[in-house]
């Protein structure tokens, strides 16, 4: 177990490295498993503020659960939202902004003003013992949410109480994490707000769907990347970035004229031809590469489209000129379509994330398909519209999937 200096230290350098990631449910995985690393915690939730009255289960980890399920299996939860008030510790924490420390929830007396709830533990055959709750609050003192780490371990792995100084420590901490909550808030909302734009075209394009679309992609890379061997920092490195990227796949759509996008009867060649152009229209948004967010932005809106037999489109285009790049015009001085791995990896990903949510969605020509039906459906593009690694990803992360279409639904 780390010292009190040690401890500190290391929460320094964690802060610098939280402040370094922008989208919000990266940056709680990131926060999360970083105190728990400071306080070598078994476990630990983020309950974010949902309004005034309401905090959100947004994020849970936990190593016993997980060690369960087996290697390159992730822990599967439902979120939920808990009032603020006095009933249960989170709230109660957040109620007066006050950190709690207990040594065991089950030893609680009937004078504490909160409870602890055990139905969890008894659902999962977990023993909580002891938890460290404190929250997380920004430069006005507002309260954002609350985080939460479980059981401290000795050196040994057993289950101890958390020392009597990591309270201070963990408010140090809390409070630079929720800085950095607050700004990946922002960087999300605008995001939102670029979608809410195609959304104002194109109904499909709503919240949900890229939220789903962009968190399907990013859990097919990581299971791509266990698959092949990449390291854990690698991928940590690209999540940020592929996330937010993978939300902006359609932006393009902007561009596109409302006849189109919302013509209720099939499209004809003319007018596919037009909406095929969201692609390198979307492309040209990113036309200033300053970061590896434009580039990768770029290469997902150019490519997400394209198909791993050379039957998609916008192919090998330049998104300015809309000419085919040098050398890669078919006899009819057509772009040539990309194909197996000349198309960009996160092209590849993207297209399947999309695909899989548009199958599982309700449309105004469609209703959802059934999961068999969906799956199959997949099973059979494999190697024809997808990349056969790829889609070998998807299925290897499929519960995951699941679990993220609950949590980000379709509003009614």
């Amino acid at each position: 177990m780390l010292n009190e200096q040690e401890k500190l230290q290391l929460i320094t350098q964690i802060v610098l490295d939280i402040n370094e990631v922008k989208d919000i449910d990266l940056l709680l995985e990131r926060i999360l498993t970083s105190v728990r690393k400071v306080f070598n915690a078994d476990a630990g939730s983020i309950y974010l503020l949902k309004d005034r009255d309401t905090l959100e289960f947004s994020y849970t980890q936990n190593d016993t659960l997980r060690e369960r399920l087996g290697t390159g299996k992730k822990l599967i939860y439902n979120t939920f939202t808990i009032p603020v008030n006095d009933d249960s510790i989170a709230g109660y924490v957040a109620n007066h902004n006050e950190t709690v420390g207990i040594s065991d929830v089950y030893t609680l007396d009937d004078a504490t003003p909160y409870a602890f709830d055990s139905s969890f533990d008894e659902l999962s055959d977990y023993r909580t013992r002891s938890m460290l709750t404190v929250p997380m609050t920004n430069q006005r003192g507002d309260v954002l949410g609350v985080m939460q780490v479980i059981n401290a371990r000795d050196d040994d792995g057993s289950p101890v109480p958390f020392a009597s100084s990591d309270k201070g420590l963990i408010r140090h901490f809390a409070t630079s994490a929720a800085l950095a909550v607050e700004r990946a808030r922002m960087t999300r909302d605008i995001i939102l707000r670029m979608i809410s734009m195609a959304e104002l075209r194109d109904p499909k394009e709503t919240g949900a769907h890229v939220n789903r679309v962009g968190a399907y992609s990013v859990e097919i890379y990581e299971e791509w990347s266990r698959r092949r061997g990449l390291s854990p920092e690698e991928v940590t490195l690209q999540k940020d970035t592929l996330r937010m990227a993978a939300m902006l796949h359609d932006v393009g759509k902007v561009a596109i004229s409302d006849l189109i996008l919302k013509k209720p009867a099939r499209l004809n060649m003319d007018e596919y031809e037009i909406i095929k152009s969201h692609t390198y229209l979307g492309a040209r948004l990113f036309k200033d590469i300053n970061s590896d967010f434009d580039e990768i932005a770029a290469e997902v809106a150019l490519n997400h489209h394209e198909k791993w037999n050379g039957t998609g489109y916008p192919g090998y285009i330049n998104p300015f000129t809309e000419a085919p790049l040098p050398g890669y015009a078919d006899t009819d001085g057509y772009p040539r379509p990309k194909r197996d791995e000349e198309i960009p990896l996160f092209g590849r990903i993207v297209a399947v994330a999309d695909v899989y949510d548009a199958l599982c969605s309700r449309r105004s020509y469609k209703e959802p398909w059934d999961e068999g039906r969906i799956l199959e459906e997949m099973h059979q593009s494999s190697g024809s519209h997808f990349d056969p690694e790829v889609v070998e990803a998807f299925f290897g992360c499929l519960d995951m999937l699941k679990s993220i279409a609950q949590r980000y639904p379709d509003e009614e």
